[in-house]
């Protein structure tokens, strides 16, 4: 088995199905449960659909273990319930639901809409709301602690203006951190360290930045002290930090950064790899 640090253990939820990896959902049930039964297998979470996709599902799950999904609701709070429904009728341990803010919805409104649906505390499901990234943000995250929802945050995807720079990314980590509030990120966390795409030239956040800037967060750290957390590029330096995490500040650190979804579950792995923070059973990581 390859051993990881308790810090990284289920951190990449299996997003293989979504941009820019796009593998056909046919394809990426098999791989993901090929992932679940491989050495690498503490690094992988759950499996996120759509759920759109749900209905084509079902004759791809296989006999044996269930399948842990997640489930993105990209039309927004009023097809919440029939997506839950629809992914009760699967086979399937259902670990969360995440659902997207419609352009235009009022803070107000989203949560009124979610409040007549069965949430977590009714359900056991977690559901998480796409932080959406414009004047509403604050007004959202502000009602999170009195509700039984999460937060997601979108890190990255297909074009330049939908990674967040580091001093936004910052303020939302503070101000979820702040609040209480554990979050999962999406799209653009290709690699562990922040790094300028070479074929694409975007700018990309690292996993193992945003890890660190959550124990900053914790500790007090400043706004600013956060993005400079997050612009750091020297890998071995940031391998070292998060290494020298004791067991208490990484447990913190993963009670508020739940996951991440990832289109491919090898390249993170690979980057840990090279960085000694992942290694075959018996190797020392460094």
């Amino acid at each position: 088995m390859t051993v990881l640090p308790p810090i990284v253990r289920g951190l990449c939820d299996d997003a293989a199905i979504f941009p820019p990896g796009n593998l056909p959902l046919a394809e990426a049930v098999p791989a993901h449960f090929r992932h679940k039964a491989s050495p690498h297998a503490g690094l992988v979470g759950s499996f996120v659909v759509a759920a759109p996709a749900l209905a084509d599902l079902g004759p791809l799950l296989p006999d044996g273990p269930r399948l842990d999904l997640v489930v993105t609701v990209p039309a927004g709070p009023a097809h919440l319930a029939g997506a839950l429904a629809e992914a009760a009728a699967l086979p399937v341990r259902l670990a969360g639901v995440e659902v997207a803010v419609p352009d235009g919805m009022p803070p107000a409104e989203l949560f009124a809409v979610l409040g007549k649906t069965e949430t977590e505390t009714e359900a056991g499901v977690p559901v998480f709301v796409e932080v959406p990234r414009d004047e509403r943000r604050a007004d959202v995250i502000a009602a999170l602690p009195d509700s039984p929802y999460r937060a997601k945050f979108r890190t990255g995807g297909v074009k330049a203006h939908l990674y967040p720079d580091e001093a936004e990314l910052a303020g939302a980590v503070a101000a979820v951190v702040e609040a209480g509030v554990p979050f999962k990120a999406t799209a653009g966390l290709h690699h562990a360290v922040r790094n300028t795409d070479p074929e694409t030239g975007f700018e990309q956040h690292g996993f193992l930045n945003l890890l660190l800037a959550v124990d900053a967060a914790l500790g007090g750290a400043s706004r600013a002290d956060l993005a400079a957390l997050l612009a750091r590029r020297d890998g071995t330096g940031l391998a070292a930090a998060v290494a020298g995490l004791d067991e208490a500040r990484a447990a913190a650190v993963r009670a508020r950064f739940l996951s991440f979804g990832t289109c491919s579950v090898t390249d993170p792995l690979t980057d840990l790899e090279n960085l000694g923070l992942a290694a075959g059973e018996g190797d020392d990581p460094a």
